[in-house]
């Protein structure tokens, strides 16, 4: 009897024990949002989400995901909640207040862009081919480490590969690699592939008949090798007739938005449907509406020099009815371009070109700037906002990105308000969780703050 009771009293404590399973350190539970996956489907309404390890454990709805015993609990009620941004096509540490080149390309200004990156929810951001020297992968590497928990993911493609004609001393193209041979053109892609770079960056664009640009036998020698590498290629290609030719050697990712698009166009890539477009619109469309600066908006104040902010103003007022209407027009053909992609189903990624020489790209705002841009192009906020999170983290091979799933790196940001209803209020930003720790925001700001004040 003594024995059957020592087995009772064993198996009740372990019953016990079995319907209370123990959280590891850190284990939280977030309850009470609007929760936006990231992959497309509908809304979670009062949703739940349990992140322990820096990575999301379980997702559902509120009373369907059990708290670990020991969890801390987050009441997010009235909140909206969303994958935090991925940018796959920037500029990083070239921009530094009213200048911008290689001079600013420094340590301490990368850490800065990714510091301003993580501000405003970005959880990734692509450097497109302009970086140079041994510091770029150092800082990738640290990052990637997890040495900074208020700085994104900073990813590098290393040196473009670009013709002559490309290259400059004052541009950021001014380290490419200059492809002249194919030979010369594979053995780039192959120092490029011990890098562990995400993808090859190169410019096939004769700027409008301005200039010599790679040749298809050197720029198919760059596809050839990349993809005997298992390397994806972006190239900056905006022409029709470029675009085409491009897409027929096989081309992965267009980097910007293609100036034009015609139905041969649509139809090419249909047949391939892997090859991925990034839009680049904040430029183009700012010549024609820029409501961001009239009033200027907060986000922008607290992250950016006053005459910063001035000079894109001034420059902006400054602009001829002439180059306006140009820009309207070339506008109203990007977003024709944007809806027929959109329609066609080819996958488009958020590339801001943010932080480059193209003219006060403010980085990290940049990226609010584009899923505004996207939608007044024609696209919905849902389709905007999987552009700027799924399909963005895909096309950069970042499968720990993009969707708040299970089993992903806990990357999300809090809004005070639904960016279904309104795609800017992806800018009222409460909080913002980098591998399921809060960004520290109030320090960033506090020292950018002190920086605007020194002036």
């Amino acid at each position: 009897m003594k024995r059957l009771l020592c087995f009772i009293g064993v198996m009740a404590v372990s019953v016990s024990a079995a319907g209370q399973v123990p959280a590891p350190a850190g284990a939280v539970l977030y309850e009470g949002a609007r929760l936006i996956t990231g992959d497309g489907s509908a809304p979670i309404e009062r949703a739940a989400f349990l992140v322990q390890n820096g990575r999301f454990v379980r997702v559902g709805r509120q009373g369907d995901v059990p708290a670990p015993a020991g969890a801390r609990r987050v009441d997010l009620t009235g909140r909206t909640v969303m994958p935090a941004l991925v940018d796959a096509h920037s500029h990083i540490g070239y921009m530094k207040h009213l200048t911008s080149g290689p001079q600013n390309y420094t340590r301490e200004n990368i850490l800065d862009h990714m510091h301003r990156f993580a501000y405003f929810g970005v959880a990734a951001s692509q450097a497109m081919g302009t970086d140079f020297g041994e510091l770029p992968f150092q800082i990738r590497d640290e990052l990637a480490a997890g040495t900074d928990p208020d700085a994104a993911l900073f990813l590098t493609a290393g040196r473009g590969l670009a013709p002559l004609d490309e290259i400059s001393p004052a541009n950021m193209h001014h380290a490419a690699y200059a492809v002249t041979t194919v030979e010369g053109a594979r053995a780039d892609v192959q120092e490029l592939a011990l890098r562990k770079v995400p993808l090859i960056k190169m410019w096939v664009d004769s700027r409008g008949g301005t200039m010599k640009t790679l040749t298809p036998d050197l720029y198919g020698a760059i596809l050839d090798e990349a993809h005997r590498r298992r390397l994806r290629v972006a190239v900056h290609a905006t022409d029709l007739a470029e675009a085409k030719q491009l897409l027929r050697a096989g081309i992965d990712v267009f980097a910007h938005m293609i100036a034009d698009v015609d139905d041969e166009l649509v139809a090419l890539f249909r047949q391939h449907p892997d090859t991925a477009v990034l839009l680049a619109l904040c430029a183009p469309r700012r010549i024609v509406s820029a409501p961001w600066l009239e009033p200027v908006h907060p986000l922008i104040r607290e992250t950016v020099r006053p005459e910063q902010i001035a000079r894109l103003h001034d420059r902006l007022a400054g602009q001829t009815p002439e180059t306006v209407e140009r820009g309207r027009q070339a506008w109203e053909r990007l977003a024709r371009g944007v809806r027929l992609l959109a329609q066609a189903g080819v996958k488009i990624g958020l590339g801001t070109d943010g932080g480059g020489q193209n003219g006060d790209q403010f980085v990290g705002w940049t990226a609010h700037a584009e899923l505004e841009n996207m939608v007044a192009a024609g696209m919905t906020p849902m389709q905007a906002l999987v552009a700027a999170t799924r399909n963005s983290a895909e096309i950069l091979g970042l499968s720990d990105l993009g969707v708040v799933a299970a089993g992903k790196s806990a990357d999300f940001v809090v809004l005070d308000a639904n960016p279904l209803d309104e795609i800017t209020n992806t800018r009222r930003i409460s909080q913002v969780f980098l591998r399921g720790r809060e960004v520290n925001r109030a320090r960033l700001r506090a020292g950018w703050a002190a920086g605007l004040s020194s002036n």
